[in-house]
């Protein structure tokens, strides 16, 4: 328990104090893509590691959200309204995708996500009187919250650190909560918790809402860090990216998808600049990762350190 508490302390430190040791605007950026897409990852996470329901549409609600800040700041509307109309547009769109999705589980609630996400891509690179199709939409500016200046990397990195620790702690809050253990219970026994009265299509409805809150703020923080948005963010290669953080990372864990975020950016953002194959390298770390440590980074590290320690105090492991 205390070194738990002291690896987050340190964690809290590093993340503060990030860019006066960070050496170069390029790792600052490369710092914030690493927090906006762990919200990402830890929307996707309210339903697939927690909810066991797997989605492979999920770019295409993050692409919504995106697309409508972009939309109504280039029709003349201020930051807040264009922040709140993303975010409601969102909403709208997940409580779509829920209603539709939800009809079915396992691989059946795959591929009508993977469906709903295709429908929207082919709608973001065809109306192009909307989305402007394959040229995208281009951002001038960034909002100034409370008077504080997010333009330089600094800044929009604190912006993001703030914004990833309020969705730390709400999803933190989310899984210990009475609807995150029902939302767990539907995960393993949902013919059980319909039995005991629990209504599991509502609770999946509302888990999938939350999902979509988390990652519309992602889409809004993404598309304010690249000052564009394109209809290849709403592709398929998106969804399984992030999907890929979440079990990369360990789903069904609070960390699990801040690691995976992690090391697929670090791996898409760094490691590309020094190996040409970068994708190669992405796969053969996915493969081990199934292979040595199947429930993923975070959950396999904790297995290893207790068999460490159990080793090391002599008792058996």
């Amino acid at each position: 328990m205390i070194r738990r508490d002291v690896a987050l302390l340190l964690a809290a430190v590093a993340l503060v104090t990030l860019p006066y040791w960070m050496s170069g605007i390029y790792y600052i950026n490369v710092a914030s893509q690493i927090l906006f897409f762990a919200v990402f990852a830890l929307g996707l996470n309210i339903i697939a590691g927690y909810g066991g329901l797997v989605s492979l549409g999920h770019a295409a609600l993050f692409g919504i959200s995106a697309y409508v800040v972009g939309y109504l700041l280039q029709h003349g509307a201020g930051h807040a309204i264009a922040i709140l109309g993303a975010l409601l547009a969102g909403l709208a769109a997940m409580a779509v995708y829920a209603a539709l999705a939800l009809r079915a589980t396992g691989i059946g609630f795959i591929m009508i996500t993977l469906a709903l996400g295709e429908i929207l891509w082919g709608l973001a690179y065809r109306w192009i009187s909307v989305t402007n199709g394959d040229n995208g939409i281009n951002l001038h500016g960034r909002p100034q919250p409370f008077g504080f200046d997010i333009n330089s990397a600094s800044g929009f990195y604190y912006a993001t650190l703030i914004v990833f620790v309020a969705a730390v702690a709400a999803v933190a809050v989310f899984v210990r909560s009475p609807l995150g253990a029902a939302l767990m219970g539907t995960r393993d026994q949902p013919r059980r918790m319909n039995a005991l009265g629990y209504h599991v299509w509502a609770i999946r409805f509302w888990a999938c809402m939350f999902s979509g809150l988390l990652t519309s703020i992602a889409g809004i923080l993404f598309v304010y860090y690249t000052q564009f948005i394109s209809p290849q963010t709403l592709a398929l290669t998106s969804s399984a990216e992030v999907l890929l953080m979440v079990i990369a990372g360990g789903a069904g864990t609070l960390l699990g998808p801040i690691v995976g975020a992690g090391l697929v950016v670090v791996v898409k953002s760094v490691v590309s600049g020094f190996i040409e194959r970068w994708n190669f390298l992405l796969g053969a770390i996915f493969v081990a990762i199934v292979i040595l440590m199947p429930e993923g980074l975070v959950p396999g590290t904790a297995r290893l350190w207790r068999r460490a320690w159990q080793g090391k105090d002599g008792a058996p492991p």
